[in-house]
């Protein structure tokens, strides 16, 4: 029972949960939606999986590879030996004894990094049907913030801004387009509508500077990244986390530098669809 717990039981549970999600469309929440056709499909694949694996029987799968050959051998020789008196045992027979017996014994190490193993996995498992999806944090966007703009897009977007074809930019590549432009007054004036959570800038807070970000995933959320955008307002700053819609126009600071100059910053609920990809 066990074995099954950790094997097909495990699995049928994610499996269930996965589709679960994609039909209440929260599947989002922690893949690309583009590979949601693959979790989906890989879901069924381990339900069908784990309802086969019942036809077979509890224990069976520990005498796979076994030399069935030999029991048989060994179960007539044990009748022989009831019937005729004791039978010798050649050094084969103790090895193959020996072994089976260390098969049946594993080390006590082994058993300990099952049960901690298993109870982890169980746990981590389980906790998934107690819990609510949730989109990631503020908190853990700055925690991967390592200092240095990571980029979500190559040359062409930089070169889209210039032509001031941006209808479809989000926050992501308007962060490349940030950290890369060459020629920050080329985009002095775009004006833009932006969709992200606060979080703290380099910008002086009391004058309003705050930075707009957002998380950008490629496959799922553990490759997520923040992308940020500095944003000048005047007013309070929101408190960090809280999601806004921000309209305004890109702006060349005196640094040479480009930020978002915002003329409305309208506090609103988290969006069903809280990543960019």
């Amino acid at each position: 029972m066990g074995t099954r717990w950790l094997g097909v039981g495990l699995a049928a549970i994610l499996a269930v949960v996965t589709l679960g999600l994609a039909l209440t469309g929260r599947l989002g929440l922690y893949i690309n939606p583009e590979s949601s056709w693959f979790a989906v499909t890989m879901a069924v694949v381990v339900l069908v999986g784990a309802a086969l694996s019942f036809a077979l029987p509890l224990g069976a799968e520990a005498e796979h590879g076994h030399d069935h050959g030999d029991e048989e051998r060994s179960t007539s020789a044990g009748v022989s030996s009831r019937a005729f008196g004791p039978r010798s045992t050649t050094g084969e027979d103790a090895q193959r004894d020996e072994a089976r017996s260390d098969h049946h014994h594993p080390h006590p190490a082994a058993l300990a990094a099952t049960a901690v193993g298993g109870v982890a996995a169980s746990g981590v498992v389980l906790l998934t049907l107690v819990l609510p999806p949730a989109s990631l944090s503020a908190e853990l966007a700055m925690s991967r913030d390592v200092g240095a703009p990571p980029l979500f897009a190559g040359a062409d977007a930089v070169t889209l801004a210039a032509t001031g074809d941006t209808a479809s930019f989000g926050v992501g590549e308007w962060a490349t387009v940030f950290a890369t432009a060459t020629n920050p007054d080329a985009f002095d004036g775009d004006a833009v509508t932006l969709t992200g959570f606060v979080t703290p800038g380099d910008a002086p807070q009391q004058s309003g500077g705050f930075d707009l970000t957002r998380l950008v995933i490629t496959h799922c959320v553990i490759d997520a990244q923040p992308a940020s955008i500095s944003v000048a307002a005047s007013g309070p700053v929101p408190e960090t986390g809280q999601w806004v819609t921000i309209t305004g126009t890109v702006s060349s600071t005196a640094e040479g530098l480009l930020e978002l100059d915002a003329t409305s910053v309208e506090a609103i609920d988290e969006p069903e669809d809280p990543y960019e990809y």
